[in-house]
């Protein structure tokens, strides 16, 4: 089967409809999948639920789909530096499931591995804790997280062969291989597709069962702070 496409838009052809629930790779402004996201923009798909870290900024990231009333719901752990992110939220014009960071890889991590929820300290006594199941082990409280089963991933990866296996660079590796796990359909977008079998299968970061579709292209690498000293 072959999973190479020629463009992100090729890549998700057959796969956006409205009311989805999409898990999306990225830290901050790294490891963003910001290809796939222009072509879910171009789409027109409306009423999306994006399960990600954060929603990059208002140009970049899902920013862009936030300008275009594309998000209907954000599961996210990291709401600053994004003003539409933060002016849609006080206004209620977007729903918000605030979840702590190592819980929403866990519960993208679990999902992938057919786990449908775990329990967890993490949140106990908040905002976070409301309205879900609470169970003591061995004296100590944890509440019930629900794994997260989405329709579609998009991830970004560095290198990638033909059949889908990946390895991220650096920083990189951080929501993208939960968020992979957790798809229905995996689409991945790289700055590399090298020969079957050239990569050391050691330094796979995620096997290609995972992965559906692959796309490569010229990416934009942000800086989300920078910080200079004066002389």
């Amino acid at each position: 089967m072959n999973k190479v496409y020629g463009s992100a838009t090729e890549a998700l052809d057959g796969i956006m409809r409205d009311g989805m629930l999409i898990a999306a790779g990225g830290f901050g402004l790294c490891g963003i999948p910001e290809l796939l996201l222009n072509a879910i923009k171009d789409a027109g798909s409306k009423d999306l639920t994006f399960a990600s870290n954060n929603a990059g900024v208002d140009d970049f990231g899902i920013g862009i789909l936030l300008q275009t009333r594309q998000v209907k719901k954000m599961i996210s752990s990291y709401v600053g530096e994004n003003a539409e992110f933060m002016r849609q939220y006080l206004s209620g014009e977007l729903e918000l499931e605030f979840t702590p960071q190592g819980t929403l890889a866990e519960r993208m991590r679990s999902a992938g591995c057919g786990i449908p929820g775990f329990y967890t300290k993490t949140g106990v006594g908040t905002v976070i804790a409301e309205g879900k199941e609470h169970k003591d082990f061995n004296g100590e409280t944890y509440i019930l997280e629900e794994g997260i089963f989405a329709d579609l991933a998009i991830i970004k990866a560095w290198k990638a062969d033909a059949t889908g296996n990946l390895v991220f660079r650096k920083t990189a590796r951080n929501f993208n291989p939960p968020a992979a796990m957790c798809g229905k359909i995996c689409v991945v977008e790289v700055e590399e597709i090298v020969p079957t079998g050239s990569l050391d299968p050691d330094s796979i970061h995620l096997p290609g069962i995972y992965v559906n579709r692959i796309v490569q292209g010229e990416h934009e690498k942000r800086i989300e702070q920078r910080t200079v000293r004066t002389a």
